[in-house]
């Protein structure tokens, strides 16, 4: 039940509200001669009643017209709303005037389009105050518009999974512990469980939803690999490519699959309601498809959004200038387009998946995962717990504070589940470490040549092998806006490898190699590479095929894959206990790389030297990157011990899901279904 307080929170926001909007009419009146307020003799101002009464018929036909408005504008996405938005106001309040006489039309519209920019400010300013003011505007509409089914809602309890993208479990520990994530400190010291769990191999994003909401990450090495058989690279943030990795798991029942919304992510995980999912982005006109017209339908959910965009901008030109002065390290560059990437991710994506998430929790979803991308993001580029990262950890707990708000007011009881897909760890590049990219160091070993620092070479613009800082969070938001209908193909010339670079994974691929080659026909290829790259200090170990199985070789011992037979020093023994296990399920793939690349990891200063321009990176092994965290209800049966790969996760939570609505048809404990 709505309390005292908030009631009388509601009518201060109207009484404002309105009694804002009919000074401004007032001032508009005095500055428009095309319009003239009908005065009255009974009040101190004489048209103070025509303009009070102007402002409230605008705003309940804008509450009322406004959703009709925007269905017809979905079509145009983000960039043409911020436009619409107003200009759908000004049109209501051309025919909105019957206390007014109207002399010039120009002025009336005028007089419609400022109000609407006016009254839009107000209401973004008294959202933007804080979570909970927010909160109570997008749990008063949902119930609004929802208050003849809310006898529908189902009773038993559902499942709300929410992804905090990048953070490691040690981070994670650490920030309960120096008071950075109070509402998650609160969730973990009375009513949850905290336990790390290990990924895969490929420690990012895509292999981990893929895995757990579809149950199989199988054949995905790295956030991007490529296919010989088709000359295709595929990457994590083309919608195209995401689409086919869900058609390739259509004999999995995805985890959403009943009832369910993903809001955020890459995948749908069987949902058939999505707000900005990667894989349903494509052929979006600007990005009208990807979710973003209900959330503007509210021209006050705009201004709150725009003005934190604003204040994220300044934000981190400003820290960039501070890193800089004070000549912190390791940093990488943060200009270029970086800014707004920052703002998209920790600003307009989180804000328009959190008030999807409200919308569903009033709906009564059954099921419901979210991805919250603003602190991976920021870590790429800032460090994993310096600062400026952790304060937008603190903000994101804030909006899962609002979530569970939320929760609590929702006629559906939920369990909630906080997880992470991957851990980051830190450390100066490789590039800055040894002043030439892998790609580079490949090349110049394959062809015996001395280094050439800042030479690019047709991969590296291709294919990707240095990607730009952020790409993940940069995907997102360039998926979003427009979307690609095809990935990246790739033309080798003739004899030159595709190097390719996920964090401290590197891949190395020979097109002119037919199939998986192996060590011998690698060095009849190009003698003498394997040495290079094996005693090369950024480079941890490879894995490579041998005619008798595969092998992962280090700068003074290797191991056998299929025994685990150690020759020498064992490369794999700063890795973890699950190193080996790991490499053995990459080795089975069939896009494995034909070298694939494992970074060197220092365990004296938990550092790692990506193959990319990011201070913190994942998608290797080596330090935190690969020990995400799951925080789930006491009450429920706990995970497996250690637990080991997204596959396993996927069925952890699919177990929860179904302690409360059973399990359907085609549902299999161990399956993943």
């Amino acid at each position: 039940m709505r309390t005292v307080g908030g009631v009388v929170r509601v009518l201060v926001e109207f009484f404002v509200l309105w009694g804002s909007s009919a000074l401004a009419i007032i001032v508009l009146d005095r500055i428009l001669r095309g319009i003239i307020l009908d005065p009255s003799s009974f009040a101190p101002i004489p048209t103070l009643p025509a303009a009070l009464v102007l402002a409230l018929v605008f705003g309940l036909l804008n509450a009322a017209l406004w959703p009709v408005m925007m269905r017809c504008m979905s079509w145009i996405g983000p960039v043409l709303l911020f436009v619409g938005v107003f200009l759908a106001g000004g049109v209501i309040m051309l025919y909105l005037v019957p206390v007014a006489s109207v002399d010039q039309p120009r002025d009336a519209f005028y007089l419609a389009a400022l109000l609407s920019l006016f009254t839009s400010v107000i209401s973004g300013a008294i959202a933007s105050r804080s979570d909970t003011a927010y909160r109570l505007m997008q749990v008063r509409r949902q119930r609004f518009r929802l208050r003849r089914n809310a006898a529908l809602v189902d009773a038993s309890p559902g499942l709300l999974c929410i992804q905090i993208d990048g953070l490691g479990y040690d981070v994670l520990r650490r920030a309960i512990a120096d008071g950075v994530t109070p509402g998650l400190a609160k969730l973990v010291r009375e009513t949850h469980q905290l336990v790390p769990w290990h990924t895969d191999w490929s420690s990012q994003t895509g292999a981990t939803q893929l895995g757990v909401l579809h149950g199989s990450n199988h054949n995905v090495p790295a956030f991007r690999w490529y296919d010989k058989t088709t000359e295709h690279i595929s990457v994590f943030s083309n919608p195209a490519d995401n689409e086919q990795r869900e058609l390739e798991r259509t004999d999995i029942r995805g985890l959403l699959a009943h009832d369910g919304a993903s809001r955020g992510n890459l995948f749908t995980g069987g949902a058939h309601d999505n707000v900005l999912v990667v894989s349903r982005m494509r052929g979006a006109r600007l990005g009208g498809g990807a979710g973003y017209s209900d959330y503007f339908a509210d021209p006050a959910s705009a201004l709150r959004t725009f003005i934190r965009m604003v204040a994220e901008l300044q934000r981190e030109l400003r820290q960039s200038l501070r890193q800089k002065r004070k000549d912190i390290q390791p940093r990488v560059p943060r200009g270029g387009v970086y800014p707004f990437v920052r703002a998209f991710a920790t600003v307009l994506a989180t804000d328009v998946a959190a008030a999807a998430v409200v919308g569903d929790l009033i709906k009564g979803r059954s099921v419901v995962y979210v991805d919250l991308i603003g602190y991976d993001e920021v870590s790429h580029h800032s460090g994993i717990s310096r600062p400026e990262t952790l304060a937008v950890l603190t903000k994101l707990d804030d909006v899962i504070e609002m979530l569970l708000a939320v929760v609590g007011q929702a006629d559906r009881p939920y369990r909630v589940v906080v997880l992470s897909d991957h851990g980051q760890s830190q450390g100066a590049t490789f590039l800055q470490r040894y002043g030439e990219t892998l790609g580079q160091l490949v090349i110049r070993l394959a062809a015996q040549r001395e280094p050439v620092a800042g030479k690019r070479h047709w991969y590296e613009r291709e294919s990707g092998a240095s990607r730009q800082p952020g790409a993940e969070g940069r995907g997102y938001a360039a998926a979003s806006v427009h979307s690609p209908t095809a990935g990246e193909e790739a033309h080798a010339s003739t004899g030159e490898p595709i190097v390719l670079g996920s964090g401290n994974l590197g891949l190395i691929y020979f097109p002119h190699l037919p199939g998986r080659a192996d060590v011998n026909a690698i060095e009849a290829a190009h003698p003498g590479l394997l040495t290079g790259l094996r005693e090369h200090p950024g480079v941890g170990f490879l894995l490579v095929a041998a005619p008798g199985g595969s092998v992962v070789l280090g700068p003074h011992g290797q191991v056998d894959v299929t025994t685990g037979e150690v020759t020498g020093e064992n490369p794999l023994a700063v890795m973890g206990p699950d190193a080996l296990a790991k490499v053995r399920r990459t080795d089975t793939f069939d896009n494995v790389a034909d070298i694939m690349v494992g970074g060197a990891y220092w365990p004296e200063t938990d550092e790692v030297a990506a193959f990319e321009e990011q201070v913190g990176s994942h998608g290797g092994m080596g330090g935190p990157q690969s020990t995400p965290f799951l925080i789930y209800p006491a009450d429920l049966p706990a995970p497996p011990d250690p637990l080991h790969g997204a596959e396993a996760v996927h069925r952890v939570l699919a177990g929860w899901r179904d302690l409360s609505t059973g399990p359907r048809a085609g549902d299999l404990s161990g399956t993943g279904a």
